[in-house]
C-alpha cells in the first residue's frame, strides 16, 4: 500500500472507508485479504504484523500475512494445535493476550512469542458460514506489551468482516474449483469405463452388466482401481482375468 498513489492511511477511520471503496471485480479475493492485513498493520498500535487464518474442517491455513514474525507465530499455533489465532477461530471469542510474558494460556507457545519479540496479541474471530465448517481469524501481533485499548479493539473487530468476506469467497471459489476438477475426473473415468465395457461386450459376448462385474472382479484381484484396469484394456487389450 505504499507509494505516492496509495499512501499509507492516517487512521483506523480512513482505512476502513479504503475498504468500503474497493470492488472485488478490482482484486482477487487473496489480494482483498492482503489488503485487510497490510492495512490493519498500518493503523494498529504497537508495531504489529498481522495475519489471515482459515480454518476448513478444523484444519488451519495461513491466508494472508505482514511479515515472518506472523507466519512463524501462526504455524507455532498450527503444530501446537492450540494458542489465541486457533480459539477466536473456534469459539468465535475475541482473544487477547495482554502480556506475553505473564498471561498463564498456552506457555509452550507463547514462551516462543515471547522470543521472536511479540509481546501482546489480539485475533478477531471471523464469521464465514452458519455450519461452522469453516471459521477464520484476523490476527494482530504486537511488539509491545498492552498494546490495545478499547479504540483499537474496536478498530480490529471492523475490519474482521471484510476479511471474513474475503475468506468465504476464495474458500467457496477454491471449493467449487475443486469439485469442477473432480468432475471432470469422474466423467473420464466413466468413459474409459465405458469403453473397456464394450470391448468386454465384443469379446466375451456378455452383457454389460456383465462385462462391468468382470472389471471388478479383475479390480479386487488386483487391487487396484477399477478405471486403472479399464484403461489398461482400452490402450493395451490385456485383460488379467478371464
Amino acid at each position: 500500500m505504499a507509494g505516492d498513489e496509495n499512501p499509507q492511511p492516517a487512521n483506523a477511520v480512513e482505512a476502513l472507508e479504503r475498504l468500503g471503496r474497493l470492488s472485488l471485480r478490482e482484486l482477487s479475493m487473496d489480494s482483498l485479504l492482503q489488503t485487510v492485513a497490510d492495512l490493519s498493520r498500518a493503523v494498529l498500535p504497537g508495531r504489529p504484523e498481522t495475519s489471515v487464518t482459515l480454518l476448513v474442517r478444523d484444519k488451519p491455513t495461513l491466508m494472508a500475512s505482514t511479515g515472518q514474525l506472523a507466519v512463524d507465530l501462526d504455524e507455532r499455533q498450527y503444530e501446537r494445535d492450540h494458542g489465541p489465532c486457533l480459539h477466536a477461530a473456534r469459539s468465535g471469542e475475541v482473544t487477547e493476550v495482554a502480556d506475553t510474558r505473564t498471561d498463564p494460556r498456552w506457555r509452550d507457545y507463547l514462551s516462543r512469542a515471547v522470543e521472536r519479540g511479540c509481546l501482546s496479541s489480539l485475533s478477531i474471530p471471523l464469521r464465514i458460514d452458519e455450519d461452522h465448517q469453516v471459521s477464520g481469524a484476523l490476527n494482530i501481533y504486537a511488539r509491545d506489551a498492552d498494546a490495545f485499548d478499547e479504540d483499537s479493539r474496536s478498530a480490529a473487530t471492523r475490519f474482521g468482516p471484510y476479511a471474513a468476506v474475503a475468506a468465504g469467497n476464495l474458500y467457496a471459489y477454491q471449493s467449487a474449483r475443486d469439485m469442477a476438477d473432480n468432475l471432470q475426473r469422474a466423467l473420464e473415468s466413466r468413459a474409459v469405463i465405458d469403453q473397456a465395457k464394450g470391448v468386454l461386450v465384443e469379446r466375451y459376448k456378455i452383457t454389460p452388466d456383465q462385462a462391468f462385474q468382470l472389471l471388478a472382479q479383475a479390480s479386487m484381484h488386483a487391487n487396484r482401481k477399477v478405471r486403472d484396469i479399464a484403461d489398461h484394456l482400452v490402450h493395451t487389450g490385456e485383460f488379467p482375468l478371464r
